[in-house]
């Protein structure tokens, strides 16, 4: 039997050290190269740079810095291997997302990204020219060997040009970000094409997070019947080796162990831990600080932030005042305990009233209305950010996605900090998540769950005085923020109509505020921030 030995390099990088992704490939190589003979190395869409780069893109000094670390790579990886990585090209006038094949000192070949997506969080019209609609096919120990580069897999045109000239194998990199079903849809696709078109496609994913994105990895190989005969977990930095059968007669992948299936809520949890645990430590924080006030939402970002960094790494702060509940501050207590979580309690009387005192004149013969409740949400936020700048750690903010899609949020107040986990996650989409992590090991105490949601901004105050019933609520963010319906397009389904205009008209009102809040974990097709732009000032009406 002719062996290929092919090594799916599905790793974390870190967009803009060109040095350190290029040590990395070099050590990976090498490593490889011990292993077995004449491996294929593949990593994902842009390894060198790390993808997005975005405007880091546009900087005049990218050509000569890629092509310094090009020279690099060939000049100190194995000569025997076959390694395939991803990298902005300028040619022409013109800069390329493309994928090269080094080879004995040299690249051996060659490809130039086809399609290019923007839409959702994609904007690479905004930084690269499309490729030539022509494939890039070669021979690698007399298998011809086809390129494509991530969307190029989505359009049927450039794995059709790759087969029409020969290729047995097809070679996709990419750099895909998490989103729910996300991986169900890649095997759909690539199964499809493989049988269609009876070609085996390898598909390398990158791994890790970037600001509020989340590769999952899951790299994986399809045979030409539209088989999956190997993959790598998803969320984790693996190596993964298919084998290959090179015999003359035929030319297959050799099964081997798939990964063990993970539920939606599982995938859910471990792209929102990823995507906390790599913005903290690729941005060099020491550790997290988060308000705990005894509700669901800070008890979810609580157990997401320990199983992200660590409990010697997390803070608590339970911040009471007057109308917080005794049981609020009991629970903050167990939660802080189960966890092992260092809490402090820091009352927030005496700051509040010292800011009534200095606004005493300025309130003077007017109503108590929301100001005084923001007011202590910004007594939190001015604790939370000192203590913050003092000690270096990063503030987490606590905010749902249904509370900021309807502006139940005080700007400067719970909104301050610099990280939300909980950006992209529904109000019952949180409950659930805690009924996940309380399967692993009891964490969160079952009186939050019961409980009814409540800011504890005013006396007996409830969510749902102000907001119609989250399961209802989530049901028509979701047709209106995600799915682009209109308020007669929800009404026709039975939603009652005042909560609809109610919702979207909060929605609409509130872009001002999701435009200054921190950004989080991406787990939708459509979050708030690089997918949805909608005007701040806008007559727009549905």
């Amino acid at each position: 039997m002719a062996l290929i030995n092919l090594l799916m390099a599905q790793i974390n990088t870190r967009v803009g050290d060109f040095e350190g992704n290029t040590s990395r490939i070099l050590d990976i190589v090498k490593t490889a190269c011990a292993e077995h003979k004449n491996p294929l190395v593949i990593f994902p869409e842009l390894t060198l740079i790390g993808y997005p780069p975005e405007d880091l893109l546009l900087r005049p000094s990218i050509a000569d810095i890629v092509e310094s670390h090009l020279n690099r790579l060939c000049a100190e990886l194995p000569s025997d291997a076959w390694v395939f990585i991803g990298y902005p090209r300028s040619e022409e006038g013109g800069l390329y997302n493309a994928m090269g094949v080094l080879h004995d000192g040299k690249i051996v070949a060659e490809y130039f990204k086809q399609e290019l997506p923007n839409y959702q969080v994609f904007d690479e019209k905004r930084y690269f020219k499309p490729g030539i609609k022509q494939a890039c096919v070669f021979p690698i120990e007399n298998v011809p060997v086809g390129l494509t580069i991530c969307e190029d897999i989505w359009d049927p045109n450039p794995s059709a040009q790759a087969a029409l000239l020969g290729a047995k194998l097809l070679i996709n990199i990419n750099s895909s970000p998490f989103h729910i079903g996300k991986q169900g849809e890649r095997y759909d696709l690539v199964r499809k094409r493989a049988k269609d078109l009876e070609l085996s496609i390898i598909y390398v994913n990158q791994v890790g997070a970037q600001d509020e994105l989340v590769f999952d990895g899951g790299s994986f190989a399809v045979d030409d019947r539209g088989e999956i005969t190997g993959a790598a977990e998803n969320f984790k930095e693996e190596l993964t080796w298919i084998k290959v059968d090179n015999s003359p007669s035929k030319f297959c992948f050799m099964p081997s162990v798939l990964p063990k299936p993970v539920s939606e809520l599982e995938s859910i949890w471990k792209a929102l831990v990823l995507g906390l645990r790599d913005y903290v430590e690729k941005n060099g924080f020491p550790g997290v600080i988060l308000g705990l006030s005894g509700g669901v939402d800070s008890a979810l970002t609580l157990a997401l932030a320990v199983d992200a960094l660590g409990a010697e790494r997390v803070q608590a702060i339970m911040m009471p005042f007057r109308y917080t509940s005794k049981i609020s501050i009991e629970d903050a207590k167990e939660q802080s305990e189960n966890l092992s979580v260092k809490l402090k309690i820091i009352s927030i009387e005496a700051v509040y009233e010292a800011f009534m005192g200095s606004l005493s004149d300025e309130f003077s013969n007017l109503a108590t209305d929301t100001t005084e409740e923001n007011l202590q949400a910004r007594c939190r936020g001015v604790i939370l950010m000192s203590i913050s700048n003092k000690k270096g750690l990063l503030v987490l903010t606590t905010g749902n996605k249904t509370e900021i899609a309807v502006g139940y949020s005080t700007l400067y107040g719970d909104m301050a900090g610099g990280f939300d986990v909980l950006k992209d996650v529904p109000k019952m989409l949180v409950y659930e998540l805690c009924k996940y992590r309380n399967r692993i090991s009891e964490c969160i105490p079952a009186r939050v769950l019961d409980r009814p949601p409540s800011a504890e901004l005013a006396p007996d105050q409830r969510d749902q005085d102000s907001l119609p019933p989250y399961p209802i609520l989530d049901k028509i963010l979701e047709l209106y923020i995600e799915r682009d319906q209109s308020l007669d397009d929800i009404v026709s389904q039975g939603y009652a109509s005042e909560y609809v205009e109610k919702a979207i008209r909060l929605v609409d009102q509130n872009e001002y505020k999701r435009r200054q809040s921190p950004i989080g974990v991406r787990i939708s097709k459509k979050g708030f921030g690089r997918d949805r732009r909608y005007p701040i000032t806008s007559s727009w009406t549905t």
